[in-house]
């Protein structure tokens, strides 16, 4: 295991600009670690940007799941899905692993990880706009709606168990016309639903750029359009970047680049075997808007009030590493949205017309879908902070500070053991 004194007298650089590299970054220089940030694009660039902005206790559940898998193989070639595979030999390795991570104990273990590496997210948002860093956090609460009172009993069941007094869930569903009452903009055939309070939302591009803001304020710098191609290695540490504006010399390194996390870590032969989850969105003018953010349960999608504006966001498309937008994937999402929002459209050939922003971005998944949080095995300072899929913004502040703890003492904190890198060696 590291040390403290392993560290150099370098920066440590933090390879990635979206929420989770950024807010990593925060909380090194809050602990008086200098910090360069390197992107390879833009800060909020990928997966922080288009994204539903939920900040949430009760979605803590990983992808991997009970039935997933089986759901996963009904839906190859399907691109109207809400989990949309395309057929690749590349694939299949690691739907295996995948499916394998699926069990009921490996999902209630990962979910109970989540929800403690969680437990404090709220009182981390507070610190952060404390600090000047402009959160945009607003806390309506969340509606989870079905269409079928079953599947909604069902879900809320599985939330109950896994929160173990955690956060608060109501005692059962409302149905029928008190079930679309809970949110103005929920209509027919919506049949039941529930409310849990306190869920947050943010703008995530909005929250990003203020934490690229604040770490800049306090010493950091950032350095955007900057390609890393390697790193300066000598017996088990890492001496610096080779990037396309030259060299960089650093006292550690930090792995925070989502997607792009797996080729990164090549360069240091170490093997991270992420899938691109890819997310779409766009956004809508609703009359009446939602007032919450809603959870459509039976299909997968997502609504949040943002900017004056309605997000719908939604689906996982497994396809390989890019950012294409399958326009087809758009449609799926505003069809699947009029069961619970009412016609807000009547033929897919209005979609241009009326929606703003299509974004496509890149999730970063590992096997059991639950994010690495570790040291670099066989570096005593390279560190590893990402796969967070579908939970960056919500766990982006949570797992930061925690992976400073661990970079500034040497001592990996006891709750982020269920997110160790040697978890994922071959079985």
């Amino acid at each position: 295991m590291t040390n403290a004194s392993h560290r150099g007298d370098g920066p440590v650089l933090v390879v990635g600009g979206g929420i989770v590299g950024l807010a990593t970054a925060y909380y090194l220089l809050r602990a008086g670690v200098p910090v360069e940030v390197v992107e390879r694009s833009s800060v909020a660039s990928g997966a922080s940007l288009g994204n539903a902005g939920w900040v949430c206790a009760t979605h803590s559940a990983p992808v991997a799941s009970p039935g997933v898998a089986g759901y996963a193989l009904r839906s190859l070639g399907r691109p109207d899905s809400p989990l949309y595979l395309r057929p690749s030999a590349g694939l299949l390795p690691w739907l295996l692993r995948f499916w394998r991570s699926s069990g009921r104990s490996r999902f209630e273990r990962g979910y109970a990880a989540v929800v403690e590496l969680n437990r404090e997210t709220f009182a981390l948002f507070d610190e952060l706009a404390e600090s000047s860093v402009d959160t945009g956090l607003s806390r309506p609460g969340m509606v989870h709606a079905f269409l079928s009172v079953a599947q909604a009993r069902h879900y809320l069941n599985v939330q109950r168990l896994m929160a173990r007094g955690r956060y608060e869930v109501p005692d059962d569903v409302e149905v029928g016309d008190a079930a679309r009452e809970l949110d103005p903009s929920l209509k027919s055939p919506v049949a039941a639903a529930y409310f849990v309070p306190g869920e947050g939302i943010v703008h995530p591009e909005r929250f990003a750029r203020s934490l690229r803001d604040q770490v800049e304020a306090v010493g950091g710098k950032v350095h955007e359009d900057v390609e890393v191609s390697g790193f300066q290695r000598s017996a088990g540490r890492i001496a610096g970047l080779y990037t396309s504006r030259g060299d960089i010399a650093c006292g550690a390194v930090v792995i925070a680049a989502g997607m792009w996390s797996g080729q990164v870590l090549r360069w240091m032969d170490r093997h991270l075997p992420l899938q691109t989850g890819k997310g779409y969105s766009f956004s809508i003018d609703l009359d009446p808007p939602p007032a919450h953010s809603i959870y459509f349960g039976d299909h997968n999608l997502v609504a949040s009030p943002m900017a004056g504006t309605t997000r719908i966001a939604g689906t996982m498309e497994l396809s390989g590493n890019n950012n294409r937008l399958d326009w087809r994937r758009i449609v799926a999402l505003a069809k699947a949205s009029r069961h619970y929002l009412g016609d807000w459209f009547s033929h897919a050939d209005e979609l241009p017309g009326l929606i703003r922003d299509p974004w496509v971005g890149g999730r970063p998944l590992l096997p059991d879908t639950l994010p690495v949080i570790d040291q670099v095995p066989g570096y005593a300072n390279a560190f590893v902070n990402t796969g967070h899929g579908m939970l960056g913004v919500t766990l982006g502040p949570a797992s930061g500070r925690a992976l400073t703890e661990f970079v500034v003492t040497g001592r990996r904190p006891g709750l982020l053991e269920p997110f160790r890198f040697d978890r994922l060696r071959t079985r």
